[in-house]
């Protein structure tokens, strides 16, 4: 699929802590993870208030990032939408995980005829636009967050069976994998209790900086009138519905919703870099 990151798996020099660039970016994401929990107590007007008096109000004490041009509250909306501007990539990551590491495992342990097949069908699925595959899916089961999400989760799954194949091969290569099959562990137990919990230090700083890829995808979708339908709060929709005010001279409706998804990007990628350097130590 052509939606991927790649993050090549080769040895880096470790250094001592996560550094502050990481420290930043966590503190950030928590920030807004307590943002969107706390909403409902914190938000200073509900999501979706309408006030025709106040359309188009710029950002000050009244209303922070400013008013859209139904008079709503900027600042409240982007601490609602955080909720499904979050748990949206968390939701298709979710499924995505659960596809792409069976079918990345299955193909490693088995090999042979298994293997070829099951990479032949992750390198169509990766040969075929991954925008217009999403689009597909939407056409046949409709739009809305719901369809969105399944859509990009199998977009998603052969990006992470391809990375976690790669790693379950080195993974088998390991003594302990024939230790435990010469004791007559069956091949499920091994996968479960031992192969995929040795995997998870590099699947983790992987699908963190997939979940970036995610969010962003699922603005995109919002933006494009795929997702989130209206009066939701979501962060790609506000930005789509921001831009008749653009022409007017009214920014912040669109603005302050993209700075919001660049920021949670850019942070959610570094610490997902930074995580991967830090537990994706090369075993002796």
């Amino acid at each position: 699929m052509s939606t991927s990151t790649t993050l090549i798996n080769a040895p880096r020099k470790r250094t001592k802590g996560y550094g502050a660039a990481f420290n930043t970016c966590l503190g950030f994401l928590v920030l807004v993870i307590l943002g969107a929990v706390l909403a409902p107590w914190i938000a200073p007007y509900a999501p979706d208030e309408i006030d025709f008096s106040a359309i188009w109000t710029s950002p000050g004490a009244g209303h922070l990032f400013g008013t859209d041009q139904l008079g709503r509250d900027i600042f409240s909306r982007v601490l609602f939408g955080a909720r499904e501007s979050l748990i949206g990539p968390l939701l298709l990551l979710a499924l995505a995980t659960v596809l792409g590491v069976l079918i990345g495992t299955l193909a490693a342990w088995h090999g042979g005829w298994v293997d070829t097949l099951l990479a032949r069908i992750t390198d169509v699925m990766f040969a075929f636009p991954g925008l217009l595959f999403v689009v597909l899916v939407i056409a046949v089961f409709g739009k809305g967050p719901a369809t969105a999400i399944l859509a990009l989760a199998l977009a998603y799954a052969p990006v992470i069976a391809k990375f976690t194949r790669s790693i379950a091969l080195a993974e088998l290569s390991r003594p302990y994998i024939d230790a435990y099959r010469i004791q007559g562990v069956s091949a499920p137990m091994i996968c479960l209790r031992y192969l995929i919990p040795n995997m998870s230090p590099a699947l983790l700083g992987y699908l963190v900086v997939l979940f970036g890829e995610g969010l962003m995808s699922l603005a995109t979708l919002s933006f494009l009138g795929f997702g989130a339908q209206p009066p939701s709060s979501e962060w790609g929709l506000m930005v789509q519905e921001g831009q008749a005010g653009i022409i007017q001279g009214h920014l912040w409706p669109t603005l302050a919703p993209g700075l919001v998804i660049a920021a949670v990007v850019v942070a959610v990628n570094i610490v997902g870099v930074r995580l991967s350097d830090q537990l994706n130590v090369k075993k002796p």
